[in-house]
């Protein structure tokens, strides 16, 4: 297993999936790779609680 470079869905910047991240992901059992850099995830986390208030 090696890091991965992917183009972020939102951005359309470049971020790497780690190798840690992989093993993390895997464990967890999710099948999909992430598709948004991590500070897009953040923002769009935060937009999700925000509009639960």
């Amino acid at each position: 297993m090696e890091d991965k470079k992917i183009i972020c869905r939102d951005c359309n910047q470049e971020f790497v999936f780690t190798v840690g991240e992989q093993e993390f992901y895997k464990e967890k059992g999710f099948e999909n790779e992430p598709v948004r850099c991590p500070d897009c995830r953040r923002a769009r986390k935060a937009q999700k609680f925000d509009n639960r208030r």
